[in-house]
């Protein structure tokens, strides 16, 4: 069986422990954490914390179809933040912290849509979910050092992301 190898991506606030999650998922051979969602090119950390460049902390997915669905990394990511909450979570506040799903292409748009809405009527949450749905825009690959963030430091994480 040969590999059809897609991308997805998700905002679900800060960007370091949804990696790590989406790392652990099979059929996944990678994920990389960015910038996406805003109107300045190339930004670095430091902007898109200041919530002037309109980008959302994401990962992007690199999977195989033939190993696991879009609809599958939904589940993930709606099972590993809280979709009811509007720009921030956790600690972490501000329009770069949303929780968002950036399709590519109108597949992924209808799963997105039909996925929220199952979650959304599904009980799990005494809230509406605010989760935004958009058409992916560039994704601009955060500093090396953001790179595999818990993994590096595991000494400080590895009680919570074992």
């Amino acid at each position: 069986m040969r590999s059809k190898m897609a991308k997805a991506m998700f905002g679900a606030g800060c960007f370091w422990g949804i990696e790590e999650t989406f790392r652990k998922v099979p059929g996944v051979s990678d994920v990389a954490v960015g910038y996406s969602g805003g109107t300045t090119d190339n930004p670095t950390y430091e902007e898109v914390c200041s919530g002037t460049t309109g980008h959302a902390e994401v990962v992007e997915v690199d999977f195989d179809e033939q190993k696991v669905s879009f609809e599958s990394l939904l589940g993930v990511f709606w099972d590993c933040h809280d979709p009811t909450q509007l720009n921030h979570q956790g600690p972490d506040i501000g329009t770069q912290y949303r929780t968002a799903i950036f399709f590519m292409d109108e597949e992924q748009k209808t799963t997105a849509i039909s996925s929220k809405q199952s979650e959304q009527t599904s009980g799990r949450h005494r809230s509406d979910v605010v989760t935004e749905i958009s058409p992916a825009k560039t994704f601009w690959r955060a500093e090396e050092y953001h790179q595999q963030y818990i993994t590096k430091n595991r000494n400080r994480f590895g009680r919570l992301f074992g």
